[in-house]
């Protein structure tokens, strides 16, 4: 009898430990202020989080840049299509970062805005 509550036990902890839970709502949603202007220092931890493992300096895993520094995430807006990486579809070839989850939508959000608004530093 106490096998069977033991079972019984697991088996509703394992099934209660089930979610439905997506990677977006592991991020805080983030309302941009369109009176405030969004610099580096508001978008460098997008990067932190979601590229440093490949775009480290130097590179890794095949990464043709590293994104480390204000300089290099401005170059790669600039010159190597980030805004069109990031913004891709989940699953389209050339999607960053690259075999992983989609950003979130706000960050996507967060970085065309920093664009828009001059790619700041401070």
């Amino acid at each position: 009898m106490k096998i069977l509550f033991y079972i019984f036990s697991l088996a509703f902890l394992a099934l209660g430990s089930c979610t439905s839970n997506t990677y977006d709502d592991l991020e805080v949603p983030q309302e941009i202020d369109p009176t405030v202007l969004v610099t580096f220092q508001d978008v460098s931890f997008i990067f932190q989080q979601n590229c440093i493992a490949c775009h480290s300096s130097p590179p890794q895993n095949g990464a043709p840049m590293s994104l480390t520094s204000y300089t290099d995430v401005q170059s790669a807006v600039l010159n190597r299509g980030l805004l069109d990486r990031i913004s891709r579809d989940q699953g389209a070839a050339g999607m960053m970062p690259n075999g992983g989850q989609r950003l979130p939508q706000q960050n996507i959000d967060l970085v065309f805005q920093w664009n828009e608004d001059g790619l700041l530093e401070n």
